[in-house]
């Protein structure tokens, strides 16, 4: 192993392509949880019923980050990691952009114009993780990978922070769109100057090697067995944000609170996962594991969602608080990703780091249905609490079961 000294180190992790990375992620999680943040006011404003209609925006979004994460992910393999923090950005941020002006829509139906402007912003939102976690991981030599992405992820989930409190202080969603917008725009120009992946370089000068090819993952079981088990690690985090945090509202009358504001718990959520991101390369390092990193934060998790569904009446403070210790758990999303970049050759890496996290997105829209289901005929909270065993059952087989990459070398590919 590569001994590398704190100069040394320090040039690695705040490279430029860290940097980008980190910058491309907030302003992806700022503007992928907006709508979370401003869902009840913003469709209150625009006339619309803020559970029902929401639910179906929120379904929108997630269905076009599964179609973009398929989408970037080919693409970056196909001519490029950078390819995809270019085009990714331009959609998103444009998007967003257009959905501050929906209260000037008074032609057509604002909740379906909504949805698929969201669902636009989806496919956008989808390149931009992926592409950076990827082009990082091949950026860094292997004993700093984990602490490179844990900083891309730390500080990107503050962008979820930062837009509660844009929120809170623009006054107008409105207002936040615009600036989520604007951001992304303003980051486009930095991003002219980050260099290509050498590892990429490398593969695209080889013709005979197939690139980018979604449909290899389902016609050799050895590589769908590794997918479906990367998107199985992730779908825990997704059911507590999903379901826990985004309906946080929906939980109020059975756990005898007055309201709980979802943006409020998108903040404290996203404050103890950015804590818990940069932790978790650290934690990975020190167990010199990414498995049992992943494990014992999925069980930390498991054990917050079991308090806050089944420990008694609580007060609204005391739900956030449950939600930050959820957040805390769900920083594994770091290591989540790199082990989905870590599994697999260059010529399907950025097909398979990109669209992972985004088929574990779009599985919130099917624990949605699942969840809408039970409560027909069940609690608000049991509902909560089947949905989530499900989810935590196979996340933690896939953990169990899926093969250890803490210092894999990356330069190999997939025949």
């Amino acid at each position: 192993m590569t001994k590398f000294t704190t100069r040394e180190k320090i040039k690695h992790l705040f490279g430029f392509p860290v940097i980008i990375a980190s910058l491309g992620y907030f302003v992806d999680i700022y503007d992928l949880l907006l709508f979370g943040i401003v869902r009840i006011s913003s469709l209150n404003d625009l006339g619309l019923e803020a559970d029902t209609v929401g639910t179906l925006i929120i379904n929108y979004q997630m269905i076009g980050l599964v179609l973009g994460g398929i989408l970037w992910g080919v693409f970056g393999d196909k001519k490029g990691r950078l390819s995809v923090l270019f085009g990714s950005i331009i959609v998103y941020s444009l998007a967003n952009i257009a959905c501050g002006f929906l209260p000037q829509l008074d032609f057509a139906d604002k909740g379906m114009i909504y949805a698929w402007l969201r669902f636009i912003a989806g496919i956008g939102l989808a390149g931009e993780l992926g592409a950076g976690i990827t082009l990082v991981s091949e950026t860094l030599p292997k004993e700093l990978r984990a602490l490179g992405t844990s900083i891309v992820a730390g500080f990107g989930v503050l962008g979820a922070v930062v837009a509660q409190f844009t929120v809170e202080l623009a006054g107008s969603w409105t207002t936040a769109y615009f600036i989520g917008g604007g951001l992304g725009l303003m980051l486009l120009v930095l991003r002219i100057s980050v260099a290509e992946s050498g590892m990429f370089q490398s593969v695209k000068e080889d013709k005979s090697i197939s690139r980018g090819n979604f449909f290899a993952f389902f016609t050799s079981p050895k590589l769908f067995t590794k997918y479906v088990k990367c998107i199985l690690i992730g779908v825990p985090i997704w059911y507590c944000i999903g379901i826990l945090v985004f309906m946080a509202n929906q939980f109020a009358p059975e756990m005898g609170i007055a309201s709980i504001d979802p943006g409020k718990a998108i903040m404290w959520t996203y404050i103890s996962t950015s804590v818990s991101d940069f932790g978790s390369g650290w934690f990975s390092h020190q167990l010199q594991s990414r498995k049992k990193a992943i494990l014992y934060m999925l069980l930390f998790t498991l054990l917050g969602v079991t308090l806050l569904l089944f420990s008694g009446p609580k007060t609204e403070n005391m739900y956030y608080f449950y939600c930050g210790w959820i957040g805390l758990g769900c920083g594994f999303w770091a290591m989540f990703v790199t082990v989905s970049a870590e599994q697999f050759g260059t010529n399907l890496r950025s097909t398979a780091t990109t669209s992972v996290p985004n088929m574990v997105r779009g599985t919130v829209p099917i624990m949605l249905v699942g969840f809408d289901y039970f409560k027909a005929s069940h609690s608000v909270i049991n509902a909560a609490a089947i949905v989530g065993l499900v989810a935590f059952a196979l996340g933690i087989y896939a953990t169990l079961t899926i093969s250890e990459t803490h210092n894999r070398h990356m330069d190999f590919v997939e025949s």
